[in-house]
């Protein structure tokens, strides 16, 4: 009994530690599927990206975007992916361009909506992620539309265009793909709930309404912008997956193949955009507005285990919208404002904070040494993932950052408020980079602008 126990208990470190992602899922080690990568975390241990950079410095090509749109660069193969809208909201975009020279080689408006609602200030239409799987581009535009497009042709596949929500500022959360289903949040001021779809056909496999009551409450704090994670857990059954979901007033924990609800732990805050952070058998989240709070939860709990399985809380420069990386023990985030800080993931005790200087929405990057911030002057701060700060690094680009970056192979993908950056290592020897390309030639594919 007691071997067994221990294999099984190995057998849960080992999952607890794997991607998150099935292999068959892209084909390729350089592939950067979703919004914080193929393990959802923002870690890219294994690229060699470079330290510093400029305009005129291990910039590799750089194509101008049109519109206005937040959505992370996704690649798949030789292409990346992402989704731009018109300021307005009128048209509603996808984008793939050429890892190789930054060619844009689709372009292709997806909906044209007439009426947009209100979106804040910050926020665009195009702010969810693509998800790139097994030869299909998913793109989201939250209650505008979702889309399955054939990576190679750029033609839609299915779509659905019925999972309405008030969005209230505008859509935020993106699209999470395991085992086949697409899961998507739907938090707004109206309703609230999680789906999975099938990604052959886009039907509905379930539904689930969120179970925290928020009638009560007004429908701007009902609503959320999280995108979830997968965890797995071991419980008296064995290893179990697990679906770690963020909404106002709670996070949850589902199960990814019949949606049924199987603990939740309640808290304050909504409007949350930041993605819950894995570690172990410990998930990290942030409560979201008024004032965000990081709460650290013990997985393998069944009912509502508010009271029994947080480990710790802490307040000081949390953030609502930038998500965290993980490591060596250690989290680092920044605040909305820019103010940087590590915990203790043990004790919740906050390390060190530094201010970086300007507001931050990007999400963080981890790689081997070093941790990326990206802030919306268009300043990269790089620092040391250890318990004292230590900046190695301050690199600028000429617009500022509100996407999140993306890895392929050695190279970052930087998308800024106007441009899409391939930033590797470039040898002084080699061929000087592609001047800008501009508005990245003509659409192809049957891509319309």
């Amino acid at each position: 009994m007691a071997s067994a126990w221990y294999a099984q208990s190995m057998l849960s470190m080992v999952l607890s530690l794997a991607p998150l992602y099935s292999g068959a899922f892209f084909s390729l080690a350089s592939d950067w599927p979703e919004y914080r990568g193929p393990n959802a975390d923002g870690v890219a241990l294994g690229a060699a990206v470079p330290l510093e950079w400029s305009e005129e410095r291990n910039v590799r090509w750089k194509t101008a975007i049109h519109g206005r749109g937040w959505s992370t660069p996704v690649v798949l193969g030789e292409r990346i992916w992402l989704t731009t809208a018109t300021p307005k909201g009128t048209q509603l975009s996808v984008l793939a361009l050429d890892l190789a020279s930054g060619r844009v080689i689709v372009d292709k408006v997806l909906y044209e909506i007439e009426s947009p609602e209100p979106r804040n200030s910050l926020n665009s239409y195009a702010s969810p992620s693509p998800v790139v799987a097994d030869g299909r581009v998913i793109v989201h535009f939250g209650t505008y539309g979702t889309a399955c497009l054939d990576a190679e042709i750029a033609e839609v596949i299915w779509e659905r265009r019925d999972l309405k929500c008030d969005h209230i500022e505008g859509p935020g959360s993106s699209p999470f793909l395991h085992d086949r289903r697409v899961f998507l949040h739907v938090d707004g001021g109206d309703v609230q709930y999680l789906t999975a779809l099938d990604v052959e056909t886009g039907e509905t496999l379930w539904r689930t309404d969120r179970s925290i009551d928020l009638t009560s409450l007004e429908p701007d704090y009902r609503k959320a912008y999280s995108t979830p994670i997968l965890a797995h857990v071991m419980t008296e059954e064995g290893v179990v997956e697990e679906l770690v979901s963020s909404a106002a007033r709670a996070t949850y924990g589902y199960d990814p193949a019949t949606g049924a609800e199987l603990w939740r732990i309640r808290h304050p805050g909504f409007s949350m955009s930041a993605r819950p952070v894995l570690v172990g058998d410990t998930v990290l989240i942030t409560t979201g507005y008024m004032s965000p709070e990081l709460w650290a939860l013990r997985l393998g709990g069944r009912g509502d285990v508010t009271e029994s399985h947080v480990k710790w809380t802490n307040r000081r420069g949390v953030p609502t919208m930038p998500s965290a990386v993980h490591a060596n023990g250690l989290l680092f985030q920044s605040s909305d404002k820019g103010m940087a800080s590590c915990v203790d993931v043990a004790t919740g005790e906050t390390l060190w904070q530094e201010r970086l200087g300007a507001s931050v929405c990007a999400s963080l990057l981890h790689t081997e040494g070093r941790i990326y911030y990206f802030d919306r002057d268009g300043v990269s701060t790089v620092v040391a993932p250890a318990r004292e700060y230590k900046k190695l690094a301050t690199s600028r680009l000429d617009a500022g950052f509100m996407a999140s970056p993306a890895v392929a192979g050695d190279a970052l993908l930087l998308r800024t408020e106007t441009h899409l950056y391939r930033v590797e290592t470039i040898d002084a020897a080699a061929p000087s980079p592609g001047p800008d390309n501009g508005d990245g030639g003509a659409p192809a594919d049957g891509g319309s602008r």
